[in-house]
């Protein structure tokens, strides 16, 4: 795949933004540095969009975990739930562009996860809720992928979303150049082992729903198929499925490659299968073949190279 830079928005202060409660930034060197390189990154900061000052009073969420309130952690008085959820709606319609979303983990306006929700005892309850900012946001945009900085650390959750974000920048192009039956048809062909190193279920499923193409009204079908598909790619492949897929794509090469050169093969899989070395060991191997023998449906699949290869995502795996 030839990948163009995706936007991906992210909190500003994981920029280096001096924008938080106390003056300070949560700057991150994965964002800045390495993902810099191969997206556009969008800034934002809902707390100062809003109006509030820096440094300022910190926030907090308090009451209903399932609808609570932000307020001033001092002055509970200042209350910016409307405020938040407001913005959010807002950069949602704006930023319809991007393929991603990096939110700033804890924080009561950005948080996705667990962020604590202060009942009246004073104490957070169990398990926590989501920044309002994000809520809203994430409610406008329910297929756009979304990740938290903290959880990027984890190689398989950071090449997940990643291989999210492509595929998201991959369907606007493909609704830019204007979508066809056919268009829509290959664009699944391309993702069928990407599919299945995920959500083998779900290409059946796809494949099931594009079946019955021409019965079915082309504007109203792709939405639905694109957002089953991400909701697919939402779960992270495994060693297992990946293994079932690699041995898939090598059985396209049964025709030419030597009895030792299919042992070879072979005894990658099972090597990275068992967890003795990375993905990109047997992935090598395969491209490298390939590259001697190419075969026109094997070269347009997503899953040889869902990012771009210098982002080393595989190299974790």
């Amino acid at each position: 795949m030839v990948h163009s830079k995706p936007k991906i928005a992210i909190s500003a202060c994981l920029m280096g933004d001096e924008v938080r409660f106390n003056g300070g930034h949560k700057r991150s060197e994965l964002c800045t540095e390495r993902l810099a390189e191969h997206v556009e990154l969008v800034r934002v900061c809902p707390e100062v969009a809003i109006g509030l000052g820096t440094p300022r009073e910190p926030i907090r969420l308090v009451g209903d975990i399932a609808a609570p309130r932000a307020v001033g952690t001092v002055h509970p008085e200042l209350d910016v739930s409307a405020a938040l959820h407001e913005y959010g709606s807002q950069m949602a319609e704006q930023l319809k562009g991007i393929s991603g979303y990096i939110f700033m983990q804890k924080s009561p306006s950005c948080g996705l996860y667990r962020v604590k929700v202060y009942q009246a005892n004073g104490l957070p309850a169990a398990g926590g809720g989501r920044g309002l900012y994000a809520q809203s946001f994430c409610e406008a945009l329910p297929d756009l992928p979304v990740e938290e900085e903290g959880r990027l650390n984890d190689p398989v959750l950071r090449e997940n979303f990643l291989t999210r974000v492509f595929a998201y920048a991959d369907w606007q192009a493909l609704l830019q150049s204007g979508i066809t039956r056919h268009r829509l048809t290959h664009f699944h062909a391309r993702y069928k082992y990407l599919l299945l190193a995920t959500h083998p279920e779900q290409y059946r499923a796809l494949g099931k729903l594009l079946g019955g193409l021409d019965k079915h009204n082309l504007a109203e079908l792709a939405p639905r198929y694109f957002s089953a598909l991400m909701e697919a790619l939402r779960k992270c492949a495994t060693r297992g499925t990946h293994s079932n897929v690699l041995l898939h794509i090598s059985g396209y090469l049964k025709q030419t490659l030597s009895k030792d050169e299919k042992i070879e093969m072979q005894e990658l899989i099972e090597q990275y299968r068992r967890g003795y070395v990375p993905l990109v060991v047997p992935l090598t191997l395969l491209k490298h073949h390939f590259l001697l023998h190419p075969d026109r449906y094997i070269a347009q699949q997503v899953y040889l190279q869902p990012h771009p290869a210098t982002l080393s995502l595989r190299n974790a795996l």
